[in-house]
């Protein structure tokens, strides 16, 4: 299975450390990828994301505040095409959940 991730709206402290669980879990409990979309939604609106791993390099995350994948107060709702666009990448990337 193959997941997406963005962290969307304004900062708040733990999302490294969400994200860190998210990718630890998926990779070791069901062998799950997990992809992360940079800058929020914009990210997701124009297919820009990083695979993230479930290595050594995630650990440092719990020491940095914000969130390593940046965010955005984008709203897809509210551009033109925006939601076709976000289904559209999602399919293009083979993303599951």
């Amino acid at each position: 299975m193959r997941i997406g991730v963005l962290t969307g709206g304004g900062d708040c402290p733990g999302l490294n450390a969400v994200i860190r669980a998210v990718v630890r879990t998926c990779d070791a409990r069901y062998g799950s990828s997990v992809v992360g979309f940079l800058d929020g939604w914009r990210g997701l609106l124009e297919d820009r994301r990083i695979q993230l791993h479930n290595d050594d390099r995630n650990d440092r995350l719990l020491a940095k505040g914000g969130t390593m994948l940046g965010t955005a107060r984008t709203n897809p709702e509210k551009l033109r095409a925006g939601l076709d666009d976000i289904k559209q990448t999602l399919e293009d990337n083979g993303i599951d959940v």
